[in-house]
């Protein structure tokens, strides 16, 4: 299968080297290229295509939502990961209205990146555990997606998981990942179907028909 070709958007070099090495651990990634600013960011993602872009919220030159705004309007095949520390409603909801389609915490568990990057890939949207719930109310309002379809594969994995009552260390062993990654997902999972209990995650996917 071809590499997803990624590039990524970041002014601190830890961070794009962290990023960089998750995505070589995990395989099936091709980083084509970094850039270090908003203005070059924009330039590489029009030269170069990439499958996806992960965009940081918070670099020097032109800003991140006219970066998506512009690469929206001209190269809608490039899939926008927006990748920032910023959790705030309002960000997340500005963000996601200039078109980004996926919204990635720099605080998460690193394991999450590959899995972020390959569902927006795909077409999927992708949130972060900690992103409110009134956010994906926005989402489906714009962008006409069922809280079933927010989900991604593996946060389906879980939720089946879920309706069998499994414990997180149980899921952890199944899906070979670690206990912190399962409570990312629990909590994904929870926040985008506005649910406040594993019980209710697991009742709501038996009635609609996801289990």
């Amino acid at each position: 299968m071809a590499k997803i070709r990624v590039l990524i958007a970041d002014d601190h070099p830890i961070v794009r080297s962290g990023v960089r090495n998750e995505l070589a651990y995990a395989g099936g990634f091709e980083v084509i290229g970094e850039a270090l600013d908003g203005d070059q960011a924009l330039r590489l993602a029009q030269e170069l295509e990439p499958d996806v872009l992960m965009l940081d919220v918070n670099m020097p030159g032109m800003k991140a939502i006219q970066v998506l705004r512009t690469l929206k309007e001209t190269s809608q095949a490039i899939r926008i990961l927006v990748l920032t520390a910023y959790n705030d409603p309002g960000t997340v909801i500005g963000l996601l209205k200039a078109g980004a389609d996926g919204y990635l915490l720099k605080d998460e568990d690193p394991a999450l990146i590959p899995e972020a990057v390959r569902a927006v890939s795909r077409g999927k949207t992708w949130l972060s555990p900690a992103i409110p719930g009134e956010v994906v109310a926005i989402l489906q309002e714009n962008q006409g997606t069922s809280l079933g379809e927010a989900l991604t594969d593996r946060e389906l994995e879980v939720l089946r998981f879920l309706e069998e009552a499994r414990t997180n260390k149980e899921i952890a062993l199944a899906l070979q990942t670690s206990e912190r990654t399962v409570e990312f997902h629990v909590s994904n999972i929870l926040a985008k179907l506005g649910v406040k209990s594993r019980l209710e995650a697991a009742l709501w996917a038996k009635e609609h028909g996801f289990v």
